[in-house]
């Protein structure tokens, strides 16, 4: 049937049109707001979410890209970074629940914006310890001396009653260690992301619930393809701000950088970490101001009026459902709505397409979670990366194949028009495509680094793997070493020594980077010189680190695609009005189940593959400071992709129940309405997938059932 731009309009039309004309006044204007204001749209509402996802984004991301930094800072291990990384979700299990089901009957803009100025909040929390806690002193054996020719000998000799009690540690405290260990400064990081994780609370399910209740159906998945795509853009920022503060010294404009002999790639090298958060929170802070100039709720668009017949004007009038759909809301009863709270969760976990998609989520947000959280330390730790390349190369490399994935992932299901099977079907194929590529990772391994007494023994030819025993050895028997300092030299034999002393060195010049030792007993060879830092000699990774990225970047990609599908299987599997509620559960189970717990036990099984742990000056186990690569590569990666094999068992088994829900849908429909009005929706519907109009010229008039959970 042709269509033209000028045309007489029909009864039906008229009739929907003087129901649009009888909404209540509170619509286009309220006492309380006065008349909205142009910006008072869903392209606007839609640019200020998309600038509160790049924000949270932006500060996640960067909190990623500082887990070395703050490891080596406060000389804690893994797993305890894990748990501060974790406290973010711990943050959103206190208060997701209720925030999106009392949220969604309030006014959801608002409630957003002081979500952001509780992120801001938490971020500048986060720096607070930098400027609490005293200055920055990395582990080391030797003074440096600007303007020196000569400094004591890094190999004191040993007394005869020292050679008779047997090694020398370092593990007595320090003055002042009485105050210092009552004050662990991690704590303030750890409130702060809890902080920051209950501000975040909001973002999500209201932010993606308001755009799906304005938007027409068939533009819904492309606007929220865009948002998240735009929260995908936040990590590149956040990445690429990591490795430009990873490069400048913590305590920069406090201290003499020519003193400092340690670089960006050293194990002890800690970057301005505060810096990065400082200006995340700032950012975090500006994203809230636009939400408080939107409405409570938007006018209803006009083709999505015209899916409703004339005939069920006053149905749509009176249902709770469809007035907080499409006209504000009335002020709420809280206690109504907590007596209703309960029974509609006992309603939504019902439905046994919704449990397994949470079951799966669960398992494959631990693999994910888990996986980006550590990526750049097992870029770092594994090919011989510092923490500013690997976060450099996670933003302008890896996040952004993530990007480009879901944005794709949007256009196809907005192109295709794919049903809520379909969009299953390539979310699962995509997930098993990017899983059979990422095998081909256990194959490019890198060999540990050639360090005497742990990896190698001091004539370089036998391979050890020793952790923390003794670093002894006959070349260095006579100096009163410290075997907990980390103080790496490289010899120029190749072969990297613990510490000078270790290395048996009796004299050295110059200073800081610039130092170089003399006389090293255990350096066999030439000139037995060695100089400051660790050996880059591990050709092996150099040459398969781009395949490495190459390959990241390519399931990276991949997986992303099936994001969004998966993420609008999701809405459509449920009651419109259980919407708000199911998202932000389903955000609660995830990031109690996955957040949470991924993060702590990643990082202590990475733990068990430690070789040389750093020591607290006031003693007591601090940071590590070189891993065996190959149980590290094995147990980052076996852990990650066994999670996800465990999942696509119930993928399989949630597939077969869509079916046959998508299946009972159709019968029930035709059994309930027979030749009336539930069969002619089923009709429309079916019609509405294969009309080939154009929507922007084309209105449909389909019926409208407010209990349809999926669209068939």
């Amino acid at each position: 049937m042709p269509r033209n731009c000028i045309r007489e309009t029909s009864p039906k039309e008229n009739k929907i049109f003087l129901w649009r004309m009888d909404l209540p006044n509170k619509e286009r204007r309220s006492p309380e707001n006065g008349p909205r204001p142009c910006c008072s749209s869903l392209k606007m509402f839609l640019v200020a979410l998309s600038f509160a996802y790049f924000a949270k984004a932006l500060s996640g991301s960067y909190m990623k890209s500082t887990i070395t930094q703050l490891e080596r800072r406060f000389d804690i291990p893994s797993y305890l970074i894990g748990v501060i990384d974790g406290s973010f979700e711990m943050g959103n299990l206190l208060v997701i629940a209720f925030v999106s089901y009392f949220g969604a009957k309030l006014h959801r803009p608002k409630i957003i914006a002081i979500g952001c100025l509780l992120m801001s909040l938490g971020t500048f929390l986060i720096a607070l310890p930098h400027f609490i806690i005293g200055r920055y002193k990395f582990e080391t054996s030797i003074r440096s001396s600007v303007n020196s020719t000569s400094i004591l000998s890094p190999c004191p000799l040993r007394s005869a009653s020292v050679l008779s009690t047997g090694p020398s540690t370092s593990s007595v405290p320090s003055a002042g260690c009485e105050h210092e260990s009552r004050l662990s400064m991690w704590i303030y990081v750890f409130l702060g992301n809890i902080l920051r994780g209950i501000g975040e609370t909001p973002v999500q399910p209201l932010g993606i619930s308001y755009i799906d209740d304005h938007a027409l159906e068939e533009n819904a998945a492309f606007y929220i393809g865009c948002v998240q795509t735009i929260s995908v853009i936040g990590p590149v920022f956040g990445y690429l701000l990591g490795s430009l503060c990873a490069k400048i010294y913590v305590d920069i404009g406090f201290v003499n950088m020519d003193s400092i002999s340690i670089t960006p790639g050293d194990a002890r090298w800690v970057g301005a970490w505060w810096l990065g958060y400082l200006i995340a929170g700032f950012i975090t802070l500006l994203s809230a101001v636009p939400f408080w100039f939107l409405p409570k709720s938007l006018p209803l668009p006009e083709r999505r009026l015209a899916k409703y017949s004339p005939e069920r004007t006053s149905f749509i009038k009176d249902s709770p459902l469809l007035e907080h759909k499409y006209q504000a809301d009335e002020p709420a009863n809280f206690l109504e709505m907590a007596k209703d709270f309960l029974p509609t969760l006992r309603s939504l976990l019902g439905n046994p397409v919704y449990f397994l998609y949470l079951c799966i989520t669960v398992i494959q947000f631990n693999s994910l979670i888990g996986m980006v959280t550590y990526k750049p330390k097992y870029i770092e730790q594994h090919y011989g990366q510092s923490a500013s390349k690997a976060n450099f190369l996670m933003g302008v490399i890896n996040i952004p194949a993530v990007a480009l994935g879901m944005f794709s992932g949007g256009v196809i299901m907005k192109k295709f028009k794919l049903s809520i099977m379909g969009a299953a079907k390539f979310a699962l194929g995509t997930s098993l495509l990017g899983y059979f590529l990422s095998l081909f990772f256990f194959a490019m391994g890198c060999e540990n680094a050639n360090v005497a007494g742990i990896t190698r023994s001091y004539n370089g030819t036998d391979s050890l793997y020793k952790v923390d025993s003794s670093l002894l050895a006959s070349c260095n028997a006579g100096c009163q070493c410290p075997e907990a300092n980390w103080d790496p030299v490289c010899g120029e034999n190749g072969l990297t020594y613990v510490s000078p002393c270790l290395a048996g060195c009796r004299t050295s010049h110059g200073s800081g980077k610039d130092t170089v030792f003399e006389e090293c007993s255990c350096v066999a060879g030439g000139n037995q010189t060695a100089s400051v830092g660790q050996c880059n000699n591990r050709e092996s990774c150099h040459r398969v680190f781009p395949y490495f990225l190459a390959l990241s970047v390519i399931t990276s990609f991949i997986i992303s695609l099936g994001g969004t599908p998966g993420y609008m299987l999701l809405i459509r599997c449920i009651r419109p009005q259980l919407k708000s509620l199911a998202l932000g559960f389903h955000t609660l189970t995830t990031r109690t189940l996955a957040g949470i717990p991924a993060p702590i036990y990643f990082g202590a099984i990475i733990d068990t593959t430690c070789l040389k742990w750093g020591h607290k000056k006031c003693g007591g186990r601090g940071a590590c400071r070189i891993y065996n690569t190959t149980a590290y590569r094995i147990a980052y990666l076996g852990l990650t992709l066994g999670l996800r094999t465990a999942s696509f068992f119930l993928c399989v088994l949630g597939l077969v129940v869509l079916r046959r829900h998508v299946q009972r849908q159709e019968r029930n429909t035709l059994a309930n309405g027979g030749t009336g009005a539930a069969a002619g929706e089923l009709q429309a519907l079916r019609k509405e997938e294969n009309n080939s109009c154009n929507l922007d010229q084309c209105p449909r008039t389909t019926d409208y059932d407010p209990e349809r959970e999926t669209r068939l």
